[in-house]
């Protein structure tokens, strides 16, 4: 898979599976804009990169920030491929959710991806091509308690594509969510206890968590010039959880 003169844009890049996809694209050869949030870790990043690489800070739970992202977006030249990655979760049952808590997770996980797909479209309209993928969870299929504020956003994060397919498949413009089952990131690793990874990972038919290579590489097939024909689809990557 060759991405050599595309240019990517992957939001939530700075860890984990973000992380893992902007890696793979760019040994693919892609030039990379990445998103975080936090402006030291941005201007650490920038200072270390290629030229290849560029990261913006935007907190897409600020509207005022996400406006100037899309906005900013709508002015560059050409963008291939949109991998609208960057989510936040909050776990309440829901008659202790908060209405901040709910309002971030629905504006970060599904109104930015929204908004930043609407802006992306009209560049990849203009040049009659492109590839846009949300990294959804396998909270897009199935549930857990007090996941009410999480499930939400993710299931309109599968239902998206469903919709933008037909939006957009005439512009020669694929549209796909990928969904991540249990993943060995830092986050992973801080919120579960060693005794609870082993105990998740034996209900996995595979036996294992993922790695984030291992969604990186799903996602690279899906936006590149391999795929000519998947869309408005969620493909579940989760070594066969959500099956069992």
């Amino acid at each position: 898979m060759d991405f050599s003169g595309k240019k990517v844009l992957v939001t939530g890049a700075t860890r984990g599976i973000g992380a893992a996809i902007a890696d793979a694209f760019a040994d693919a050869g892609a030039t990379l804009i990445l998103t975080g949030t936090q402006q030291d870790v941005i201007d650490e990043l920038n200072a270390q990169c290629s030229t290849e690489r560029e990261y913006w800070c935007v907190d897409f739970n600020d509207r005022s920030s996400l406006d100037a992202f899309c906005a900013r977006l709508e002015g560059i030249d050409r963008l291939d491929v949109c991998v609208n990655n960057a989510g936040i979760n909050r776990l309440n049952p829901i008659d202790k959710i908060d209405t901040d808590d709910l309002d971030a997770v629905l504006d970060i996980n599904l109104r930015a991806p929204f908004l930043v797909s609407r802006s992306v479209s009209r560049l990849m309209k203009r040049q009659g091509s492109g590839r846009i993928i949300n990294i959804a969870s396998i909270w897009s299929v199935i549930t857990k308690s007090g996941r009410a504020a999480y499930t939400a956003s993710k299931f309109g994060l599968v239902g998206m594509p469903k919709t933008l397919a037909a939006d957009l498949g005439g512009d020669g413009i694929l549209v796909n969510a990928v969904a991540p089952g249990f993943i060995m990131t830092d986050l992973t690793t801080q919120s579960l206890a060693p005794e609870e990874q082993q105990q998740l990972s034996g209900e996995v038919p595979l036996g294992r968590f993922g790695q984030p290579e291992e969604i990186a590489q799903v996602v690279l097939f899906l936006a590149s010039d391999l795929n000519t024909y998947i869309s408005g689809q969620n493909i579940v990557v989760d070594g066969g959880f959500t099956s069992v």
